[in-house]
Formats: C-alpha cells, structure tokens, sequence
C-alpha cells in the first residue's frame, strides 16, 4: 500500500464526521443538563436546610418530660412565633441542649404550685388535662412565684420527672433563647400532624 493509499483511509468520510459532530454536541447537551440539574438539587438543598435552620427547625424528641403529649423519638416541627401564650410548647436552648417544654406562665405572671401538683396562674387554677400531675416534682423555688420580664415560666407535661422552671437550674425561659413554638410531629408517619 503506497503512502497516499494510506492517507485516503484515514480521512473520514462525510458521514463518519456528521456521527462525530453529533456525538459531541450530544455529550454538551448532556453534561450541561447534568450541571444543571445538580446545580438545581444543591440550591433547593441549601433552601431547606436555610428553612429548617432559620424559619421551621427540626428536632427530634429524647426523654420523657413531655409525656403524654411528646414522646420519646419523635420528630417535630417548630415555627417561630412572635407572641407566645400559655399552653404553647416551645423549644429552647438551655445549657448546649435544646429543650422542650410547655409555656405555663407569661412575663408578669404569679405562679403557685400546691402539694397535689395544681398550678394556679395568678391566682386561678388553671386546667391542665395534658399534664400527668402526680405531685410538684423537682421543686427549689419559693411560691407564690413572680416570672420576669422578658421571661416566661414552662414546665413539662409529666411533672414528675421533668426538670423546668421550678428549678433554678433551668429557671425561667429568656425570649432570646426561645427556638419556636412546637407546631407539629412529622415522624413517625403513624403520629403525623399538628400538636394541639
């Protein structure tokens, strides 16, 4: 085979360079649908994690302080809540934990708790049909109790093995540590919806 028989075989032909052509312009296409697509899924990424950061936290439930009404492993969602009233369960940030607990009295409240568990907000007893009350619990603060300002008075709903304000060590909740007020179970699936 001579040199110039050897240099028409390696020029392709039309159609080999058409194929060529279309592959190349097949695999743009394709690697920039791909960035794309994953530039997409990385910025609806960091929206939710902005979301449930800054907006609606998730958090998941560890202990028993809110039984019946938490329990244990669940996984709720908070909304930040300009007014907080009480009966509102709110999570907050004590100690480098986060914790859960319901709102039982507002700044300027007087707070009573007698011997068989009854709260009284100033002066009132007030119903409590989601507290398991079986006596005061964990208690070192003196009664009638006056709440702070810019502070709000929680307690768990099974007093009897919750830690909460009426303990100095966990006290009265300040407004900048509130989280959000606790507005629904996501998980499990069996306990999905909004907390009364």
């Amino acid at each position: 085979m001579t040199m110039d028989e050897k240099k028409k075989m390696d020029i392709p032909t039309a159609e080999q360079l058409k194929k060529e052509l279309d592959r190349r312009k097949y695999r743009r296409r394709y690697i920039r649908t791909l960035t794309g697509t994953l530039g997409a899924l990385i910025a609806a990424a960091a929206a939710v994690v902005l979301l449930s950061v800054l907006v609606f936290p998730v958090m998941r439930i560890t202990g028993t302080s809110m039984e019946p009404t938490l329990r244990e492993d669940q996984v709720i969602l908070c909304s930040r809540a300009p007014h907080l009233k009480r009966g509102d369960i709110i999570s907050f940030y004590y100690n480098k934990k986060i914790l859960v607990k319901r709102v039982i009295g507002l700044p300027g409240d007087e707070i009573s708790i007698d011997e068989g568990g009854r709260v009284s907000v100033n002066g009132t007893v007030i119903d409590e049909p989601y507290a398991a009350v079986s006596g005061e619990g964990e208690c070192d603060i003196s009664y009638p109790y006056t709440v702070p300002l810019g502070r709000y008075f929680v307690l768990g709903d099974a007093r009897e093995v919750s830690v909460d304000s009426r303990s100095t060590a966990v006290g009265c909740v300040a407004e900048e540590n509130i989280i959000g007020k606790t507005t629904m179970v996501l998980l499990p699936f069996s306990d999905f919806g909004r907390i009364g």
